[in-house]
């Protein structure tokens, strides 16, 4: 008897998602969610519930037995050569070279599809948006989560690489802003407006970088909430105003004065990547925790201290390359100072970030919320994966 349907899922990332199913080791089931509504104190600027606070709940059990328990600590952390000062950072919690392995080969499956990077898929492997994702989220070990978060990192810097930085694949100034606002309709489709839809579609589909954002965006909601959803594109939406700066300070050829970089740069950082913490972690952050000033606040330190590791990685290729958007370069220029005072300058403000975020996270530490306690560490562990891989990945090399 012959079949004229398939019998198994095709279309954009079946690829991936074949590869995953063939190759994935078993994984325990997640965890129930803990009920929402979690009490917070004055002190810690999270307005308490009118109830009387519910006695402490135990923290969420993660997948892998060999990170349930794991807490990050944080170290003093050489990179680059060595020779400069070291970087106060939280250690790194795994460093799974199996799973990465796995996930980035699914990536890269997936980045074919969609066709982001054609012609560099090498070059993209090698880069290892999957083991990042790895290293950055050790709450899990479910390779399809892991999956979720590759594909949204690799599509954000797909969109940085294709429309804002590297002229090489078409980036420009003045085409930069329309683009953006193609993304958000690729991410967050509109609703149909008759005659005009189609044309949008038509865009959206003819651009490798949307493909691959609206495909993550996807994923992403197969996972996630509708309120976690709207978290990362927001985030994303929000992210994209920075590259707009960028962009017109491109375009009139000037340079912003550092502190304006630095403004525009905490609203462009991992933050957004954060944004994914406990979707990839089989849970969710209630918004009314996730939005309260002080756990905004130590977030945003986690994410801008994560971006000053790239921007310090980074810094020379940019500078031999003649570009200016990073904050060591700024420094450099604006005090006419040595590249190395000015990398210095920023790994004080980076260790600063950190040791705020750790003074936050501890204060924090009095709300008996399980799912706040297992986001901020999953900040913490973000921050000390993400430095682990900017060491090690062919793209800071």
């Amino acid at each position: 008897m012959s079949h004229d349907l398939p019998i198994r899922p095709t279309g954009l990332g079946t690829s991936a998602a074949h590869l995953m199913g063939a190759l994935r080791p078993a994984v325990r089931a997640e965890p129930p969610l803990l009920a929402d509504d979690p009490p917070s104190t004055a002190e810690t600027g999270v307005a308490p519930p009118a109830d009387p606070p519910a006695p402490e709940r135990p923290t969420l059990p993660c997948p892998g037995e060999d990170v349930r328990d794991a807490v990050p600590g944080y170290a003093e952390r050489q990179w680059g050569d060595g020779s400069y000062p070291p970087l106060y950072c939280p250690e790194t919690v795994r460093d799974d070279e199996g799973l990465g392995h796995l996930v980035n080969e699914a990536l890269v499956a997936w980045a074919e599809e969609t066709g982001i990077y054609a012609g560099r898929l090498e070059a993209f492997r090698s880069t290892g948006f999957g083991r990042l994702a790895m290293l950055a989220h050790p709450d899990t070990d479910d390779p399809d989560r892991l999956l979720l978060a590759a594909q949204m990192n690799a599509a954000w810097w797909a969109s940085d690489d294709y429309y804002a930085d590297e002229s090489a694949l078409g980036a420009t100034p003045i085409e930069l802003p329309p683009r953006l606002a193609l993304v958000m309709s690729a991410m967050d489709p509109p609703p149909p407006a008759a005659e005009f839809t189609g044309p949008l579609e038509e865009a959206v589909q003819a651009d490798p970088v949307l493909v691959a954002l609206a495909s993550a965006t996807g994923h992403l909601r197969r996972h996630a909430t509708p309120e976690q959803v709207m978290r990362v594109c927001n985030t994303t939406f929000q992210m994209y105003v920075s590259w707009a700066a960028y962009a017109a300070w491109r375009f009139s050829g000037g340079l912003p004065p550092a502190w304006r970089y630095l403004a525009a740069r905490q609203h462009d950082s991992f933050y957004t990547s954060m944004t994914l913490i406990d979707v990839v972690g089989g849970y969710r952050l209630p918004g009314e925790l996730f939005y309260a000033p002080e756990v905004h606040r130590a977030v945003m330190q986690a994410g801008t201290a994560a971006v000053i590791v790239n921007d310090l990685h980074s810094a020379a290729r940019e500078a031999a390359d003649g570009q200016s958007d990073n904050l060591v370069l700024l420094v450099a220029a604006e005090r006419d100072c040595s590249l190395r005072e000015a990398i210095e300058t920023c790994v004080r403000l980076h260790n600063g970030l950190v040791r705020d975020f750790q003074s936050a996270q501890e204060r924090l530490a009095v709300v008996p919320s399980a799912e706040l306690q297992r986001f901020l560490r999953g900040a913490q562990a973000w921050m000390g994966g993400g430095f682990h891989w900017h060491s090690t990945s062919s793209r800071y090399r």
